[in-house]
């Protein structure tokens, strides 16, 4: 699905505007890049969680000649999905 899919779909469903959905779609996006930006979780109930992990640093391969590289740590955004979601999902 493509953003102006989603739009659509969202001004359908909400019986909005598609300028009104759109406007909705970017404020939502940017409601969850702040406060995963400041290490928040997010939980949408009957959908998932979204919250920011960090790895740790660690030693990797480089594939081609076999010498170790230095990897280091970093945060990541990571998605588990709800209960509903993973059974529609499978269905």
């Amino acid at each position: 699905m493509t953003k102006s899919e989603l739009i659509k779909a969202i001004a359908e469903h909400g019986e909005l505007s598609r300028a009104d959905a759109e406007i909705a779609l970017l404020a939502v996006q940017h409601s969850i890049t702040e406060a995963l930006a400041k290490g928040d979780r997010i939980t949408l109930p009957g959908f998932g969680t979204f919250k920011v992990i960090t790895t740790a640093a660690r030693t990797g391969r480089n594939p081609q000649t076999g010498e170790p590289v230095d990897i280091p740590a970093k945060r990541k955004v990571k998605f588990t999905p709800n209960e509903k979601l993973k059974d529609l999902v499978k269905a």
